[in-house]
């Protein structure tokens, strides 16, 4: 049996191994045992990973002013120390401080939120615009302004065959898509092919119940509402081609777990020849064939 896994492992790779010559890194990607922020590809993701660590200063101050006072009026006012309690009620210069202090840390905490918000929100004029579909479990992409459309669905679904377990089978497909075991979970049949340095525009919305399209890496996340056409944008920094990858990230049934997303991000002359590709073929055609040529 083990011979036999064998075999079809290494058979799969002797076959992928010509066209996976010249494949991007898998750089966003959740790592084992790591609870950081995956390494940002967009200023989005870099502004707002930011404001992250500039918060965490601020409360971590916070808490330590707070657990100060806490140890100083355990040791200064307690039974001990204060045979005779006092009796008043009132002190307006602490009650003006306490007001204050906390309105000062929430403005000094707004407007750097702000700034990430509105740089987020504001839609620039689109390089390229995708209307993205959730549907009960996969993507559909549509490529605006060309007769593109293709369906993505989670190498190992049913969809591809599987049965959302790992099986060799399912490895065998993953290593022909150029990808590992590693990749389970993640990996997508077709994927979002986009441009580094170009504004991409995602319109999210959903085909029947709500999902949220999120690539963590990109620091961007969209819930796709059923009946409204929401937006969100990135631009991959060039030198940052590689493949990302993310999940749907709002509860939408039994199979939400197994509806990730795969984004490969390309040079805009690999972008265009591919599209050209795919628009004559008039379907997703594998970036790795015009990655090899």
């Amino acid at each position: 049996m083990r011979l036999d896994k064998l075999a079809t492992k290494m058979t799969a790779a002797l076959f992928a191994a010509p066209a996976m010559a010249q494949e991007y890194d898998l750089i966003g990607r959740p790592e084992a045992g790591k609870t950081s922020f995956q390494a940002p590809a967009t200023e989005i993701a870099a502004r707002t990973q930011s404001l992250d660590a500039f918060l965490l200063v601020v409360i971590a101050v916070i808490v330590l002013f707070v657990v100060g006072l806490i140890a100083y009026a355990a040791v200064r006012f307690n039974q001990g120390a204060n045979k005779t309690p006092a009796t008043f009620t009132h002190n307006t210069k602490i009650e003006v401080a306490w007001t204050l202090l906390p309105i000062l840390v929430l403005l000094g905490i707004m407007a750097p939120s702000l700034k990430v918000l509105f740089f987020q929100q504001e839609i620039p004029e689109a390089d390229i615009t995708i209307k993205t579909t959730g549907y009960q479990w996969y993507w559909g992409y549509e490529y605006v302004g060309t007769d593109l459309a293709y369906d993505s669905y989670m190498i190992g679904s049913g969809a591809t065959g599987g049965d959302f377990r790992m099986t060799p089978e399912v490895e065998t497909q993953l290593v022909e898509a150029g990808y590992s075991e590693d990749e389970f979970l993640l990996a997508t049949d077709t994927a979002v092919v986009v441009p580094s340095g170009k504004d991409v525009v995602i319109q999210v919305t959903g085909g029947d119940v709500i999902h949220a399209w999120t690539i963590p890496a990109f620091g961007v996340k969209q819930d796709a509402v059923p009946g409204r056409l929401a937006e969100l944008w990135f631009n991959v920094e060039e030198g940052k081609e590689g493949t990302y990858f993310g999940q749907c990230s709002e509860l939408c049934g039994i199979q939400h777990a197994y509806m990730p997303i795969t984004v490969h991000v390309v040079t805009s002359d690999e972008y265009d020849a591919w599209l050209a590709a795919s628009v004559d073929a008039g379907e997703y055609v594998d970036l790795r064939t015009i990655l090899t040529n």
